[in-house]
């Protein structure tokens, strides 16, 4: 049996930190002498849920579509409103349950198929799951909806670094598969764990931490998902853009953004449903989802100017796709860090990481040489790594954090050290870019087996709109 000391060790949380789903070991309806879920932030949470569902559609779909070219436009925009709907779909059949109930430390169980057991239609009762508070339960249903939307946009995102040459049956197929064997697991290992309330004496610790997703045993903090969301499909968009290959004519033919108009929109709307989607994973309206929002709010202003700022050094003129750039970039930086660090560390990850990712849509595109024609690895997966790493150092009380839970027991916090808490991050970035990678080559590969993964040359030089769709964006 590990020590009581052992058990303190693995128990290193933030105090208010987006871990995952709070289920009790052995979920129930609440009976009538246990807490009632808050008003407050039973209404806070169904409100974060829509702002992140606005993320996708119309959000993320208007930024990617005003990147592509005139005859693509159509395309993207049925990819990630349909592409939204398809998970949305597999979440309710089977995806929270195998990535939000106790099963093993890297996929959960059955228990919740087709969301069986959340509402009880003889007695109108409704499941509740824990939040990072003792006796402050949430309606489960509420919590289903707002990780629908999280599983939803991250395969969505994917779709930036495939667009303008893929089959749409191909991208659907390749989304059941890697949301079923990538998005699953990892959210299972970073954010399942049992729940505060489970955690009721120092003698059974050990025996309750060890029901949680491994990489929440390893104590890897990630407010909103960095690893979860960003590294997992930006990776993944990068292996999706080396088994397709290069679009028709890339590095000859201008292949500028058709509608910058649209883009700086869906950028502003990004911006706009973020606060949903970070300062929503504090689970309660709380200080913590205070901390959140203005950490999310000053980050991406920071890295707006930031990009702005190393563009205009380096190219002599700013731009607009740079700035809106800077502002997705920011946001997806602060998601692992949100409820994380303190404003310092939302400055220093902001200003930061606008310079990083300009890197990573220049010098580092032009090593790897792979056609990710939106720049989701290296927005999303490059931002995501910085922020996540840098939510280790600027977790630190001494540089403005708030620290992490050392025992869900006793309800003491800490921190176990710069040294040490970066290396467990480091770890958890590793072990996600590795597992993404593995899984998306397997699904592209099945899906070339099956329906094959790209379209005729002449129907990509005549655009998807028309070919796969029969119908134009624009009819001018």
């Amino acid at each position: 049996m590990p020590t009581a000391a052992t058990a303190t060790r693995i128990l290193k949380r933030p105090s208010a930190a987006w871990l995952g789903l709070a289920l009790a070991l052995a979920p129930a309806f609440a009976l009538a002498d246990e807490p009632a879920p808050n008003k407050g932030d039973t209404a806070w949470m169904l409100t974060s849920t829509a702002f992140v569902l606005l993320m996708s559609v119309p959000a993320l779909a208007l930024f990617y579509g005003g990147l592509v070219r005139t005859k693509n436009m159509l395309s993207v925009l049925m990819q990630v409103f349909v592409g939204f709907s398809l998970i949305t779909v597999l979440w309710a059949v089977y995806g929270y349950s195998l990535a939000f109930t106790q099963g093993n430390a890297i996929f959960g169980g059955f228990s919740r198929l087709f969301l069986a057991g959340t509402f009880n239609s003889s007695t109108g009762a409704f499941s509740t799951a824990a939040t990072f508070s003792r006796n402050t339960p949430l309606y489960e249903l509420v919590y289903v909806a707002f990780q629908a939307t999280f599983a939803a946009i991250t395969c969505c995102l994917i779709l930036g670094s495939i667009v303008e040459r893929m089959k749409f049956s191909a991208v659907l197929l390749f989304l059941v598969l890697w949301f079923t064997f990538s998005y699953l697991p990892v959210a299972h290992m970073v954010w399942y764990w049992p729940g505060p309330d489970a955690f009721t004496s120092a003698a059974t610790a050990d025996a309750v931490s060890a029901t949680g997703g491994l990489i929440w045993q390893w104590g890897a903090l990630d407010f909103a998902g960095g690893t979860v969301v960003h590294i997992n499909a930006g990776v993944a968009g990068l292996v999706g853009a080396f088994v397709l290959g290069k679009r028709v004519g890339f590095g000859r033919e201008p292949m500028a953004p058709h509608n910058l108009t649209l883009t700086m929109v869906g950028a502003s709307l990004l911006w706009f449903g973020w606060f949903g989607f970070n300062a929503g994973s504090a689970l309660e309206a709380n200080g913590s989802a205070a901390l959140a929002f203005m950490n999310t709010y000053l980050a991406t202003a920071c890295a707006v100017l930031s990009w702005m700022t190393a563009e205009w050094l380096v190219k002599g003129k700013p731009s607009m796709l740079g700035a809106a750039s800077g502002a997705v970039a920011g946001l997806v930086a602060i998601t692992p860090a949100a409820g994380n660090v303190g404003i310092p560390g939302a400055f220093v990850i902001g200003l930061g990481v606008g310079v990083v990712c300009l890197w990573g849509v220049t010098g580092l595109k032009r090593l790897i040489k792979a056609d990710d024609s939106l720049d989701v690895f290296g927005v999303h997966a490059v931002g995501g790594v910085f922020g996540a790493l840098m939510t280790g150092i600027f977790n630190s009380p001494a540089l403005g954090g708030p620290g992490s839970t050392v025992d869900w027991v006793k309800g003491t916090t800490g921190y176990p050290g710069m040294a040490a808490q970066f290396l467990i991050q480091l770890k958890a970035v590793c072990l996600v870019t590795v597992w993404t990678a593995v899984v998306a080559f397997a699904a592209f590969f099945i899906v070339k087996l099956v329906v094959g993964l790209r379209v005729p040359e002449e129907e990509e030089r005549e655009g998807l709109d028309i070919t796969s769709h029969g119908e134009r964006a624009y009819d001018l």
